[in-house]
């Protein structure tokens, strides 16, 4: 198990608000084992790309994922390499797969159609 490491009060504080909202929290325990186009997110979450980029700016500003651009498209997967990375796993490790939520958010999940 890694060891949490110590941080600024006003570091975890960042970490922390990225994921106090239910849909960047879910956007990161898709994106823990998976890399995930925005238009999945899309798909995924119902919302409008617009809502979704912002959603991903959030998470990026906070140093939780990492951007991959493929032409237009933008794929996103967790940041093992932050500071933050053990903490969010920790966080992650609270919410059980068979979450009614996560559930229905996997069974949306379809293959990258947008590239």
């Amino acid at each position: 198990m890694e060891t949490l490491a110590k941080q600024s009060a006003s570091d975890v504080t960042v970490c922390l608000k990225a994921v106090s909202d239910s849909t960047r929290l879910l956007m990161m325990k898709l994106v823990e084992s998976n890399e995930l186009c925005v238009c999945q997110f899309v798909e995924m979450f119902d919302m409008s790309q617009p809502a979704i980029s912002q959603h991903l700016r959030k998470l990026k500003h906070a140093g939780l994922v990492k951007e991959n651009r493929r032409g237009q498209w933008r794929f996103y997967s967790m940041n093992k390499d932050s500071v933050h990375a053990p903490l969010v796993h920790d966080i992650l490790s609270h919410i059980e797969d068979s979450d009614p939520q996560l559930v229905a958010l996997r069974a949306k999940e379809a293959p990258v159609d947008c590239c």
